[in-house]
């Protein structure tokens, strides 16, 4: 039988498995020296697997790259090897070999972070357990193909969670925000509430068996064309609590809506009362009797004034384009006299040909009409407790609400500049070709249509990666442990 050596360092086995652990080579193991007292050996480790996999618990493993040494292992003794395809073999000795060289110019690892741990994913990586991440992981658990994903905050849908309005509800019918697999239940109403979206998708997350890594923040995600191999690395609670992911396929899907918009207005640091973005507001009951200025006239921005007049506020939007909620015919004398655009195109059909999102009108229009609700142009500039238009007007607020949207952040920390715009954070190939990048990189939810299009590209996706099914870790599987 040939050997294979590992000299110097070997990557540790960490079992993840419900009825099967297994020790760690300890802080005792020196280089040279073999494995800890106290370890499992490598033919031990093997038993372990098969004994695992006839009590029905499944393999669930994580390959964790460590610094602690052994001073070989025979892979034919190791049936977890035995099966391993060529590649990870390769990624193994490279990563040896590229810790052998650091020591050569740092014997005593000085310069190597000490909290770094490198884990192998057998899957595919998922960046962000929004909808399109959720969405991408079901289609892929369906052809057999577990993945992990990354999450930044302690929850799912994140932005839905935590960063949107009492009040809000799907601005499309729910037969177009349905995600793949699972249909609303048929108790919802036509546009659900923010919080029977938010059950859905919990719902959504329980039946396919997801379950995120939280609060994982990507700092850096680039793909290294020695191993073949992404490295993703990211950032726990403390800056320190550096873990690097290695995947043959990253799916990003953190969508478009990653990062808050904020504009720059001359004045801003000279006005005296809050200046907030939509991401913080809950409700209008804090601004009663106030004087509001709303900052945009998007979807948010409508339903914010709409929402602080219903609580007595008075807010003062900027110009939009409007359609109702339902594609009706608004009376176009209300929206010329108001100053607003009527689009050509109902909103399906804006959504659907151009990705742009068209304003819905959900009781607002009413509200301009009685003047409750007042329009006005572009700010020229803030002071402390006014703001100067471009038309010359002049007006006294309380508080200023940013309705400015949000934008991709792609670009922040993957490290390519192929697959997306360095402008806006977008897949430069045009819908329906965004969903696919170069060495194994995948994009879900980058269409800018919305939750139908963010389940087009996860089935695309799954539909792609299912080719890779015969791969021996398809199965992997894994526990929210604080990796």
């Amino acid at each position: 039988m040939e050997k294979r050596r590992f000299s110097e360092v070997v990557g540790t086995l960490i079992m993840v498995e419900r009825h099967c652990t297994c020790s760690l080579p300890t802080k005792d193991s020196t280089v040279g020296s073999g494995w800890g007292k106290d370890s499992m050996s490598a033919l031990n480790l093997s038993e372990a697997v098969a004994k695992s996999e006839e009590e029905g618990g499944g393999c669930r493993w994580l390959m964790q790259f460590s610094l602690l040494a052994v001073s070989s292992i025979d892979l034919n003794e190791v049936s977890l090897f035995g099966n391993c395809p060529s590649a990870l073999i390769c990624c193994l000795m490279d990563y040896l070999k590229e810790v052998e060289g650091k020591r050569v110019h740092d014997p005593l690892g000085r310069k190597m972070s000490k909290s770094e741990r490198r884990i192998l994913v057998p899957g595919p990586v998922i960046v962000g357990a929004g909808p399109s991440g959720l969405a991408v992981a079901a289609c892929l658990k369906e052809r057999g193909i577990s993945s992990l994903i990354l999450e930044r905050e302690n929850c799912i849908a994140s932005l839905w969670n935590l960063k949107t309005y009492d009040r809000l509800h799907l601005h499309l019918p729910k037969e177009h925000c349905e995600l793949p697999l699972m249909p609303f239940p048929p108790d919802f109403p036509r546009y659900p509430t923010k919080h029977q979206f938010l059950n859905y998708l919990e719902a959504y997350a329980k039946r396919f068996d997801i379950r995120p890594f939280f609060n994982k923040t990507v700092v850096s995600a680039e793909f290294d064309p020695r191993s073949r191999l992404w490295q993703v690395k990211t950032r726990g609670f403390k800056k320190e609590e550096e873990i690097v992911y290695q995947c043959q396929w990253l799916i990003v899907a953190t969508g478009e809506n990653a990062e808050e918009v904020v504009p720059e207005i001359q004045g801003m640091n000279e006005f005296a009362g809050p200046i907030i973005h939509t991401s913080s507001y809950k409700s209008g009951d804090s601004y009663r009797g106030k004087r509001v200025l709303v900052v945009g006239c998007g979807n948010s921005g409508m339903e914010v004034c709409l929402d602080l007049c219903n609580h007595n506020a008075f807010p003062i939007p900027r110009g939009a384009r409007l359609a109702s909620r339902d594609a009706r015919e608004i009376n176009f004398w209300i929206v010329h006299v108001v100053g607003l655009n009527r689009p050509k195109l109902g909103p399906l059909q804006l959504k659907s040909l151009s990705g742009k999102t068209p304003v819905l009108d959900v009781g607002t229009l009413a509200k301009i009409k009685t003047g409750n609700i007042k329009v006005c142009r572009g700010i020229k500039q803030l002071s402390c407790h006014t703001a100067e238009f471009v038309d010359g007007r002049v007006e006294n607020f309380d508080a200023i609400i940013l309705a400015t949207g949000y934008k991709s952040n792609v670009t922040s920390w993957l490290k390519e500049g192929n697959m997306f715009s360095e402008k806006d954070g977008l897949p430069r190939k045009p819908f329906p070709n965004g969903w696919k990048g170069e060495c194994g990189l995948y994009a879900v939810g980058f269409t800018k249509r919305g939750l139908l299009g963010a389940s087009l590209d996860a089935r695309r996706i799954a539909e792609e990666l299912s080719v890779h099914s015969s791969w021996p870790f398809q199965h992997f599987r894994h526990d929210n442990h604080d990796l």
